[in-house]
């Protein structure tokens, strides 16, 4: 394998030096708990007549149409950490050659592996990395990682989507308008008035929850572990079709459904009504920002009684319970924190919030909204079909954090844990949990969520 790298030179619109967006601040503040960059990318196969002028092409679009792309952060003598936007730059791309007896989606991976593992300098790196494996000399995959600080997975995506639309070598096709709101403007739209009039109504809906809400998440230590942070993965067929059976019995969405399996199960498993659980939102239902590339993800918090109820009825709590946080997680997470701080101190306790909820499918929510099953048999046949895995790790993760992944003809979900807080044994139950609740409830709609629930 040898390499050499291709400078590509771009300018763009827009420049400048301004705080730190609330949702570039969240990751960053994320970035440091976790000592992590928290890259973000992938290594795929390109189309067939793919060439190197093709790659140049789409970094330099990515770096001159996307503020972001060209975003830095410095810090200032008064201590703040600013975001630093270039009108222009320079920026390599690499180009792989494999071996001739290589295969290059191996090569192809471990230069996505290197490019992740390698350190990131804030204030001089770009946050992309971009790469071309060749074979024999033809391009056959591409590596691209970015900085999660300047994007999350929908806004991945708005680059996917405009970049496989245009033209970018010859031209033909012209380039729409930004119409996004970018990170410098939200940032000033953020401190406007307009801005902190609406974030001191996200505040006050938090402080009221703040006040009521256990304090307490989880039980205690009962099976600490080294290395600390384990992560239990289950790929399960049988909820896959499972979830499709019960959206289509009742009409509710798949990411309320698959929220509602993991606090049902999390009740079961910690024995506690209500769950407390902060829900990721994608936030692009907000102005401005259907088709932002920027980083605008953040928690709304989810607080769910589960009484003498079925899980349809559950459902339809969760569902509603959501909605309303989505509407609430957009914040300045410094104020929030100091918020949770100032409650924490009048109650006289710690109020933990470190369980999370994550559906980040992004390209498989349609697959898992296809045709439902007619058959109970087809779901339960399906269960002879999942997959538990487990890694463990050093790298500090939350207490508790629950993600659904994008899958093939699965529904892949795992758990991150703090094993000095959950058990590996509770965190396998859990996902074994939400395995058979969904198989259970996929037809019959008076499954009930109390008898292993207790307030």
């Amino acid at each position: 394998m040898m390499s050499h790298r291709v400078t590509v030179r771009f300018e763009g619109g827009g420049s400048g030096v301004e705080e730190l967006s609330w949702g570039q601040r969240e990751l960053w503040e994320a970035m440091r708990r976790q000592h992590s960059w928290m890259p973000m990318g992938y290594a795929l196969p390109v189309p067939a007549g793919t060439t190197v002028d093709d790659a140049v092409a789409q970094l330099r679009f990515m770096m001159g149409r996307y503020q972001s792309m060209r975003t830095r952060v410095r810090r200032d003598p008064d201590g703040h950490d600013r975001q630093v936007v270039a009108a222009s730059g320079e920026i390599d791309l690499e180009v792989v050659d494999a071996a001739d007896d290589e295969d290059p989606a191996a090569v192809a991976e471990s230069v996505r592996q290197r490019f992740c593992e390698a350190d990131h300098d804030f204030a001089r790196d770009w946050p992309v990395r971009m790469a071309v494996v060749r074979h024999r000399g033809v391009p056959t995959h591409q590596v691209v990682i970015l900085c999660h600080l300047v994007s999350d997975g929908f806004g991945a995506l708005v680059i996917v989507r405009e970049i496989e639309d245009l033209d970018l070598v010859h031209g033909r096709k012209p380039v729409p308008p930004v119409t996004a709101l970018e990170p410098m403007a939200q940032a000033r739209w953020e401190a406007s008035p307009a801005g902190q009039r609406e974030h001191a109504a996200v505040l006050r809906r938090w402080e009221g929850m703040l006040r009521t809400i256990p304090a307490r998440r989880f039980p205690g230590p009962a099976d600490p572990r080294e290395p600390r942070y384990w992560q239990v993965r289950l790929d399960s067929p049988a909820t896959l079709l499972a979830v499709r059976a019960i959206r289509e019995r009742t009409t509710v969405d798949t990411s309320s459904i698959l929220l509602a399996l993991f606090v049902v199960a999390w009740a079961r498993v910690a024995r506690v009504s209500p769950v407390v659980t902060r829900v990721i939102s994608s936030n692009r239902f907000r102005r401005g920002m259907a088709d932002s590339v920027s980083p605008i993800t953040h928690t709304g918090l989810c607080a769910i009684d589960l009484g003498d109820i079925t899980f349809d009825e559950a459902l339809t709590r969760v569902h509603r319970r959501a909605m309303a946080a989505y509407r609430y997680a957009y914040y300045d997470p410094r104020a929030l924190d100091a918020l949770v701080a100032e409650v924490s101190a009048e109650r006289g306790e710690e109020i933990d919030l470190s369980c999370f909820f994550n559906d980040r499918r992004l390209g498989t929510r349609e697959v898992t909204e296809a045709p439902p099953p007619s058959d109970p048999a087809e779901v339960t046949d399906a269960l002879g079909r999942s997959r538990l895995r487990w890694e463990s790790q050093d790298k500090p993760v939350e207490r508790l954090f629950a993600t659904i992944n994008d899958g093939e003809d699965t529904l892949d979900y795992e758990l991150f844990a703090d094993t000095h807080h959950v058990s590996p044994a509770d965190m396998e139950a859990c996902v074994r949990g939400m395995e058979a609740l969904a198989v259970e409830a996929a037809f019959d709609p008076s499954v009930r969520v109390l008898e292993k629930v207790t307030s």
